[in-house]
């Protein structure tokens, strides 16, 4: 998912056809104050116009600010596909962005739970105790997501990650907690930022670190991110093999709740990962 600030529509139909899975026009961080009356009105017109069949998805501004509301009235008339959610302190934010994505759904003619929404549930310290908060979710969460930056500063910490590019403990501590609230909720998990975009080969040794974790994708900021992360995220030839073999071998045992495949015990959680494995190979996995 490839973020685009709000106020460059220069930039919007080159983020659709850069290959990213889905483009976040950004309201919040990457847009000056003074600027986010003309970014909502860019981003409006843009919507509004032909869809090149990418989702296109807003980040607000948090709940409690002044612009969130200002925000979904001006983009939700313009039919977006999901609403990004930032700084969410607790499950009663999200709460709150759900009745009034009712409301401007209604008034606009829209479907219920159309909009779609991912709040970002670690920029605070104060929501990560409060993560239990964030379960049940609202239907139309589809997803959630963590930051890292806006934590540091929070936290007062020079930096999030250590001198060989991992997270520092308090920030692996959220990460991990925002996968483990995701599945909690029953919603994809799909990691943060990577903020280098020079050396793409980091950015791929972390996205599989984040694919091996958990996270079904991972936020971008930059186009040249996006060819790492897709490589990272797919499954290589060896694990859809794996995959094929494993549920042939259970199909060829329907009795039995355990079979042999290449000298270990393969049961149905190993089948749920298989077929998870030949979703994300694009093949169609059987039961």
């Amino acid at each position: 998912m490839l973020f685009v600030p709000g106020d460059r529509p220069d930039r919007f139909a080159k983020a659709v056809a850069s290959g990213a899975d889905a483009v976040i026009l950004d309201l919040e961080d990457a847009v000056t104050a003074d600027r986010r009356g003309y970014a909502r009105e860019a981003i409006a017109e843009y919507l509004q116009g032909p869809r090149a069949g990418v989702p296109i998805w807003v980040r607000i501004n948090p709940v409690e600010s002044a612009d969130a509301l200002a925000d979904l009235a001006a983009v939700v008339r313009a039919r977006p596909d999901g609403v990004i959610l930032p700084k969410a302190r607790h499950g009663g934010d999200v709460s709150r962005l759900d009745h009034w994505l009712e409301m401007l759904e209604c008034e606009h003619g829209l479907a219920a739970g159309a909009v779609r929404v991912m709040p970002m549930i670690t920029e605070t310290a104060g929501a990560l105790l409060a993560l239990a908060s964030f379960t049940p979710a609202p239907s139309r969460v589809t997803a959630m997501t963590w930051g890292a930056e806006d934590l540091a500063t929070e936290l007062g910490a020079l930096g999030n990650r250590t001198a060989t590019g991992d997270y520092e403990p308090a920030f692996e501590l959220a990460r991990s907690l925002c996968l483990i609230t995701a599945a909690a909720a029953g919603v994809q998990a799909i990691d943060t930022v990577d903020t280098e975009i020079r050396d793409v080969a980091a950015v791929e040794r972390r996205a599989r670190l984040s694919r091996r974790a958990g996270y079904l994708g991972k936020l971008a900021i930059h186009p040249a991110q996006i060819p790492a992360i897709h490589a990272a995220f797919t499954p290589g030839a060896a694990e859809l093999d794996w995959a094929r073999r494993v549920l042939e071998a259970m199909a060829a045992a329907p009795a039995a709740g355990a079979v042999k495949v290449d000298g270990k015990l393969i049961d149905r959680p190993h089948v749920l990962q298989a077929e998870r494995l030949l979703a994300a190979g694009g093949q169609a996995g059987q039961r």
